[in-house]
């Protein structure tokens, strides 16, 4: 740690030198990865990373590099690089960027704790797991295809910049995917499952991965064995929690991302149909209330501190149906004259920080689960999905249901195949008439920027009731 520290501070001095602000940060992570495919052990991985970054700003520009060489003549030539970067690009940017002011943190030091240190579990054990979560597939289950992989990871990060601020965090991550084809007749469908959390191997016993595989695998079964065709008038539409996290995630979480607002994006991942005037604008019913939060604890997006040295805190996207705020990292912030609200996040030493979503789930309602369903005169409840696409604008979604079944009089009837969820994202917020309180959150490796940058978050809520809305067509 000392040492790691005394490279930091070297490379921050020679920064300082031709900076107006520096930043530099070390990291050191050790993650390991199993794979099973079709019952099978495919070639495991184990990666071991670790390097320091320097991101600098020049005249209004930034520049940015990275080594795994930790000589300091060689740390001297990457902090001059980064230098250099900025300068060649303060000639060609229109506006000066201006860092927005924050808060120094000069003496943080935060560490998640495992009750089971992932580094105690072998090899072995970890794909001794995998096998019998294979073997426990339920017999009248035919699969036509599944893989399996288990990984887990030990991230430490050290952070200083010329402002005085000295972060050091370490950060355990686990997870858990898993792709399954299932065949009934001439009929088949995918189920994709992921767990994860900021946590020891402890988390595998609570997630119970033999029960939710086996209950997930039958409910897929049953689905292809007695599902009925959707059917296509407006009805209410009762979401399940997966449903309501993966719409929170891409049709509010991305489109609120502030640097893909102002066009950083444009070329990698799409633009928005948000604005920076849609602020204070009704785009929900009052019933909405959707939040991104890094700080809590064990979440698979948890983080006490961003990757610019601010510090993270809940952010309300949308409040009771209002836009409220966007995610910004210091660029953004500073173009709009507010502070960041702690969203800049890379995935490693070698990337550089872009605005991040961590766990984006909408607030608990004062209806429960039985009650929405209770209350549905003619509806579809779709538990779960199979497929979802969404517009480079985010503002054209498509779901397509895993799990779904058709409501008639307050009552569930028969499960339905492929039920199709198709409307736009205004449409889809401000149908909301009712929200439950049993939030589940769901795990996920989303990806942004280039190169691509694969970051762990959440993403969930209640179960919520769409009124009258159409399946199978754009609205």
């Amino acid at each position: 740690m000392i040492i790691i520290k005394d490279i930091c501070t070297f490379a921050l001095s020679r920064a300082q030198d031709a900076a107006q602000y520096a930043e530099v940060k070390t990291e050191k992570s050790f993650r390991n990865e199993y794979v099973l495919k079709n019952g099978k052990p495919e070639v495991s991985g184990f990666d071991k990373s670790y390097g320091f970054s320097v991101r600098v700003l020049v005249n209004g520009a930034l520049g940015f590099a990275s080594t795994n060489n930790l000589e300091k003549d060689n740390v001297k030539r990457v902090v001059k690089s980064a230098c250099s970067m900025a300068k060649s690009a303060s000639f060609l940017i229109n506006s000066p960027i201006v860092l927005s002011e924050e808060k120094v943190h000069p003496a943080v030091d935060y560490e998640v704790k495992q009750k089971i240190m992932l580094g105690d579990i072998g090899p072995e054990e970890k794909v001794a797991m995998l096998k019998e979560v294979h073997d426990s597939v339920p017999n009248d289950v035919t699969l036509d295809g599944s893989y399996m992989e288990l990984y887990d990871a030990v991230t430490e990060k050290l952070f200083i910049n010329s402002e005085g601020s000295s972060i050091f965090s370490k950060i355990p991550h686990i997870g858990f995917f898993g792709f399954f084809t299932v065949k009934e007749g001439s009929d088949s469908a995918q189920a994709m499952l992921q767990k994860g959390a900021a946590k020891g191997w402890e988390a595998t016993k609570e997630w119970d991965l033999h029960s939710y595989v086996q209950t997930e695998l039958s409910i897929l079964k049953d689905v292809l064995q007695k599902g009925k065709k959707t059917p296509t008038e407006n009805m209410d539409i009762i979401c399940g929690p997966e449903v309501t996290g993966i719409a929170a995630h891409e049709s509010c979480g991305h489109p609120y991302e502030a640097d893909r607002i102002l066009g950083r994006e444009a070329a990698q991942a799409g633009e928005s149909f948000v604005s920076p005037d849609m602020l204070g604008t009704k785009i929900g019913s009052e019933h909405v209330t959707l939040v991104d939060d890094p700080t809590l604890e064990n979440s698979y997006g948890f983080y006490l501190y961003d990757d610019e040295g601010v510090k993270a805190r809940k952010r309300y996207l949308i409040k009771e149906g209002i836009i409220n705020e966007l995610l910004h990292n210091r660029e953004t912030a500073g173009k709009m004259g507010i502070d960041s609200n702690g969203s800049a996040r890379c995935n490693n030493y070698n990337r550089e920080p872009i605005v991040r979503m961590a766990n984006t789930f909408v607030e608990k309602g004062d209806w429960n689960r039985d009650e929405l369903i209770s209350e549905t005169k003619k509806g579809v409840l779709i538990n779960s999905f199979t497929e979802w696409n969404i517009d480079d604008r985010r503002y054209n979604q498509r779901y397509v249901s895993r799990e779904a079944y058709y409501i008639e009089n307050g009552e569930i009837k028969y499960p339905l195949k492929r039920a199709v969820l198709e409307v736009t994202t205004p449409k889809f917020w401000s149908s909301v008439d009712a929200v439950a309180d049993d939030i589940v959150l769901f795990s996920g490796n989303c990806g942004k920027g280039e190169p691509m940058q694969g970051i762990p978050v959440d993403m969930g809520g209640p179960s919520i009731r769409l009124h009258n809305i159409k399946l199978g067509g754009t609205q």
